[in-house]
């Protein structure tokens, strides 16, 4: 982890001087932006530690927001209200595609076996008829967010193109949007919804929500027990959304910023684990060319 940290604060360093916003290497506040998946005040109370870091270390003002969908901390970033956040990379690929000069990704997180890939899974009620998408037949399906990577992207494009398609109800009964992965989960789990999908790094064992991600969230929180729940599909690997710094903030700060997160798993193993969503090995350096194929699926989900 100590290279990790070294590689991230030299590829900030080497980068960030172009970006210093002509104000001098002083800011009066730094804001943090959460995104959606589960309710505001556990996001808040998540990332508590790490503002609370935050403002130690840059001796400022330290706010955090968690709007209610994804969209808010993405208008908060493009609009300069939010200086930090870790985004999914859908939600990147729209803020790069609205304004490419706005944020620079600049680490990602890196999973207990080294990669930093995650999956979408579809999953259902075990005491269900629901094995795979061949029962969904008529069923409702609920997604999270429209800007989210495996709460809505990723599915929509592989789902149709194994044969299941997803629009006007000729296959699935109704497509619902839950407005976040934990608002998916207990949907399900509650019986609103007959299956959905969210986000999950695949490791570990489903009885505990595997490793990290929102399934595990939400076991941590006392929401769900992942015996009553059953996987029925799953994505493609998909490369983990990064975390952004707005562009045109000092360069002191960036580099401060990326010192201070790429340290956080060693620093403080606890706050590492509410803020990661979950067990996690650290984060590592990420740029722009990472998230290529996800701006270009985003491009033709525009079209």
């Amino acid at each position: 982890m100590k290279k990790i940290f070294a590689l991230a604060v030299a590829a900030v360093s080497m980068t960030s001087v172009a970006f210093a916003d002509g104000h001098g290497n002083t800011i009066n506040e730094f804001r943090i932006g959460i995104l959606g998946g589960e309710n505001a005040q556990d996001r808040l109370n998540s990332y508590e530690c790490l503002r609370d870091k935050t403002e130690a270390l840059l001796g400022v003002e330290t706010k955090l927001f968690a709007p209610a969908d994804y969209n808010g901390v993405i208008q908060g970033l493009l609009g300069g209200t939010i200086d930090m956040a870790w985004l999914g990379a859908s939600g990147y690929a729209k803020t790069y595609l609205s304004d490419n000069d706005a944020v620079e990704p600049v680490l990602v997180k890196v999973n207990v076996d080294g990669g930093y890939g995650y999956y979408s899974v579809g999953f259902a009620r075990k005491d269900s008829d629901i094995k795979n998408l061949d029962d969904m037949k008529g069923k409702v399906f609920a997604f999270g967010d429209p800007n989210s990577t495996s709460g809505y992207l990723i599915p929509s494009i592989e789902i149709p193109a194994a044969g299941y398609d997803m629009d006007g109800g000729s296959y699935f009964g109704e497509i619902k949007f839950s407005g976040g992965h934990e608002q998916t989960i207990v949907g399900v789990y509650n019986g609103d919804f007959d299956a959905g999908v969210t986000w999950a790094d695949g490791l570990g064992d489903w009885e505990d929500g595997y490793n990290s991600g929102a399934l595990r969230k939400a076991v941590d929180a006392g929401l769900v027990d992942m015996n009553d729940l059953i996987q029925v599909w799953q994505s493609n690997p998909i490369p983990e959304g990064p975390i952004v710094l707005r562009k045109s903030l000092p360069a002191d700060v960036k580099v401060q910023m990326v010192a201070l997160m790429a340290s956080l798993s060693s620093m403080d193993p606890d706050c590492a684990y509410g803020v990661l969503s979950g067990e996690a090995k650290g984060l590592m350096p990420i740029g722009h060319d990472a998230y290529e194929v996800i701006i270009e699926a985003r491009k033709l989900k525009s079209q």
